[in-house]
C-alpha cells in the first residue's frame, strides 16, 4: 500500500510573549486524514541563549514533564488526533527567552510496513516586560488624527466661506432696499427695465 502525505497549512507561533502572561507554543503536526492507526511522540526542547538543548515535556500515550526550570508551568494544549501537539507556559519570566523545539515521530501502522515520519519545529521566543503597541496600530491611529484635523480645518473653512457669502447677499439685498426706498413714489412705477423688441 502506497502513503500519500497530508496537505497541511503552516501556522506559525507567536514569538514574544509578556511577562507573567501563559504563552502557547504553536506546534502543528499534519497527519493522514483517514482511518490509520498510528502512535505519535512528541518532544519539547528548550535551548537558552548559548546554551543546549534541554528536554522539558514529552507526550508517549502520556504527558510526562521534565524536571526543569518550567517545573509546573507547562500544560499540554494538543488535540485529540494529534495534528495540534502544541504547550502552553504558565507564568512567563524573563528567564525563559530562548529556542523552543518540537519534534514529532509519528509511526503509521499498515498492514504491509509500518513508515516512521518526523518533523521539527523552532520557536525562537523573547519575554518583554510590557506588551509593547503594534506598529500597524499605531501608524492607524497617526492617520486618524490627521485625517480628525483636516475635517476640522475642512469644516471650518466651509463654515467661514458660507458666512461670507451669506453676509455679501444680505449686504446686496441692503442696497437693493436702500436704492429702492430712495427712489421718489412717483418714480418707483416706472423702474422697471424696458425690454427691447
Amino acid at each position: 500500500a502506497g502513503f500519500c502525505s497530508a496537505v497541511c497549512v503552516e501556522v506559525p507561533s507567536e514569538t514574544e510573549a509578556v511577562q507573567g502572561k501563559h504563552m502557547k507554543l504553536l506546534c502543528i503536526s499534519c497527519m493522514k486524514r483517514e482511518e490509520v492507526t498510528a502512535s505519535t511522540v512528541v518532544e519539547w526542547f528548550y535551548r537558552p541563549e548559548g546554551g543546549k538543548d534541554e528536554p522539558i515535556y514529552e507526550y508517549r500515550k502520556t504527558n510526562h514533564e521534565f524536571p526543569s526550570r518550567f517545573s509546573g508551568r507547562l500544560q499540554w494544549n494538543g488535540s485529540k488526533d494529534m495534528q495540534d501537539v502544541s504547550i502552553t507556559v504558565l507564568n512567563v519570566t524573563l528567564n525563559d527567552s530562548g529556542i523552543y523545539t518540537c519534534n514529532i515521530t509519528r509511526e503509521f501502522e499498515f498492514e504491509i510496513h509500518r513508515p516512521l515520519f518526523t518533523s521539527s519545529r523552532l520557536i525562537h521566543l523573547t519575554v518583554v516586560e510590557e506588551a509593547g503597541e503594534d506598529f500597524t496600530s499605531v501608524i492607524s491611529e497617526i492617520m486618524m488624527y490627521i485625517l480628525l484635523v483636516f475635517l476640522t480645518l475642512w469644516l471650518l473653512i466651509e463654515m467661514v466661506y458660507c458666512y461670507r457669502k451669506v453676509s455679501k447677499a444680505e449686504e446686496a439685498a441692503q442696497e437693493n432696499a436702500t436704492d429702492y426706498l430712495a427712489i421718489p413714489s412717483e418714480n418707483k412705477e416706472n423702474c422697471a427695465v424696458p425690454v427691447e423688441e
